[in-house]
């Protein structure tokens, strides 16, 4: 597939996400598509799923944010893209995550990877206890 038919793919997902309600979902996945909103989180199946996590995850369609993404990567059905999203004016937030996207034949993700990134979290897990007293 195409660089550009995942641009229009995410072009679409950032539409939706600033449209109320969740209906825009299934012009974007397929029925049985998967979710996961982080490496470490759990994945959802199907449509219902990710509206619930759509609708538990932002604010609502006047959410003030800004999105900029750029191609890592692009192979077959699948591509991988950098997205930088800055929430609020001024921004309170901002994430700069990989989104690994899988597409169908008819241009509906059936697969969809999100691994977020935030300042101030570093990029190791904190050490426990025990950890840190072998360490120091």
């Amino acid at each position: 597939m195409e660089r550009a038919r995942f641009s229009t793919w995410i072009d679409a997902y950032e539409r939706a996400w600033r449209t109320p309600g969740t209906d825009w979902l299934a012009y974007l996945f397929t029925p049985d598509a998967t979710y996961s909103p982080g490496p470490f989180e759990a994945t959802c199946e199907g449509l219902e799923q990710i509206a619930e996590l759509w609708e538990r995850e932002r604010e609502g369609p006047d959410e003030v944010f800004e999105m900029k993404t750029e191609f890592v990567a692009v192979e077959g059905d699948t591509a991988v893209a950098r997205v930088d999203v800055r929430y609020g004016d001024p921004p309170t937030r901002h994430y700069r995550d990989l989104w690994v996207i899988r597409l169908d034949e008819h241009g509906l993700c059936r697969s969809f990877e999100e691994w977020p990134f935030w300042p101030g979290h570093g990029t190791h897990a904190p050490r426990t206890g025990s950890e840190a007293a072998e360490a120091g």
